[in-house]
């Protein structure tokens, strides 16, 4: 948890524009606007959470995502589910 003693808007910002650019469009796509959608409302757990999906390797992250393959158990958090569930349209 990076930006623990720091703030958490800098924090949620900087998660924000790794949501945009991780370095493959695909993901930048799935990830850029469920950040937009959702960061504001998480509080330190679930940015922890969302902070170390954006660090897990590109190619599980989208198959994941997609439903290709299921997570494994370090990432199958709830934030993983929120992410998965944006993206099949059950988010509000």
């Amino acid at each position: 948890m990076p930006e623990q003693n720091g703030n958490i808007e800098t924090w949620r910002r900087r998660l924000t524009f790794r949501s945009w650019h991780r370095g493959t469009k695909e993901l930048d796509l799935l990830f850029g606007p469920f950040a937009d959608a959702r960061l504001a409302d998480y509080d330190d757990s679930a940015l922890a959470q969302y902070e170390d999906l954006l660090m897990a390797p590109d190619p599980d992250v989208y198959d994941w995502i997609v439903g290709r393959a299921a997570p494994d158990r370090a990432y199958d958090t709830p934030v993983l589910r929120d992410v998965i569930a944006f993206h099949n349209g059950r988010h509000a």
